[in-house]
């Protein structure tokens, strides 16, 4: 084989190469775009999509019930526990896995087999566009996901200069009722209440879903409470109907939440903000009527 040909070979190699950061701060590099992808979390699965990943997917997660076309993909396990035997035998070209979610050990392990990963773990509203640019380019499908990438920040900016600056509302989120639990500053849904000018009572505690009691709760004394979980048809706000003092109470400001449009850090968490912002108006229309 002569020098022009090897030269050739080489550089035409390299055209192929993509190499992007991820939200572990990792330089991850492929040799092609990736054609076998697997999901390990759901809203994984529904920022791929976004990515222009359908097709591309060969595995995803329990839960990954969104698009609907998410439902027909094989499901290697759930995010605390994956399928080691049905990874390999699905022969992903690229994993990509949930920083802090996903089991760190069998990652590694997945990693030593020379299965290229990348982590996704979105702390604010702006890091979902921004993952699914750095997706859509790992997956040779650019075109859609600055598509798809640009309408997300164009909505988010325009929530960003609606809500932004209105009057703070004071938020307790809570996650599950028994035990209770909410989250701090860190995770993103505080920074969709950010968005929509509101401030979360417990930003300052140091576990990301801290378990909390009802008197800190009380003591706060939310404005408002939202709920993202729904036991047997029951809604956890019913626990803080009987404290007919509490300000969220008070004011007729409870409201449940889609658990699938704010505890999945995908696309459809920027609707998820705009229904935020709503009901945040709608408590500061409420200081007028009481």
């Amino acid at each position: 084989m002569n020098r022009l040909l090897l030269l050739f070979l080489f550089v035409a190699s390299h055209a192929l190469a993509v190499s992007v950061r991820d939200d572990a701060g990792r330089t991850v590099t492929l040799p092609q775009p990736a054609k076998r992808i697997i999901a390990t979390a759901p809203h994984i699965t529904e920022l791929l999509f976004a990515a222009g990943g359908q097709g591309k997917i060969v595995g995803v997660t329990g839960y990954s019930d969104y698009p609907a076309a998410a439902r027909a993909i094989p499901q290697v396990g759930d995010v605390r526990q994956l399928d080691i035997e049905r990874v390999l035998a699905l022969k992903p070209d690229l994993l990509v896995v949930w920083k802090g979610g996903n089991p760190e050990r069998q990652i590694e392990q997945l990693q030593r087999l020379g299965i290229p990963v990348y982590y996704s773990d979105p702390h604010d509203l702006k890091d979902i566009p921004a993952g699914i640019l750095s997706l859509g380019k790992l997956l040779g499908t650019e075109s859609v996901a600055q598509k798809n990438a640009s309408e997300l920040s164009r909505k988010l900016h325009k929530l960003s200069a609606q809500y932004g600056k209105r009057p703070v509302v004071r938020v307790f989120y809570q996650v599950s009722e028994r035990p209770l639990y909410t989250l701090n500053g860190r995770h993103i849904v505080s920074d969709a209440i950010r968005v929509c000018g509101g401030r979360n009572v417990f930003s300052d505690m140091k576990v990301t879903a801290p378990n909390i009691s009802l008197e800190s709760v009380l003591k706060e004394n939310p404005e408002i409470i939202f709920n993202s979980s729904v036991e047997e048809g029951k809604s956890g706000l019913d626990l803080w109907r009987r404290y007919a003092t509490l300000e969220a109470v008070r004011r007729g400001n409870l409201f449940d939440i889609n658990p699938d449009l704010l505890d999945r850090a995908g696309p459809r968490m920027i609707d998820g903000t705009a229904v935020l912002c709503e009901k945040m108006e709608q408590a500061r229309q409420n200081r007028r009527k009481r």
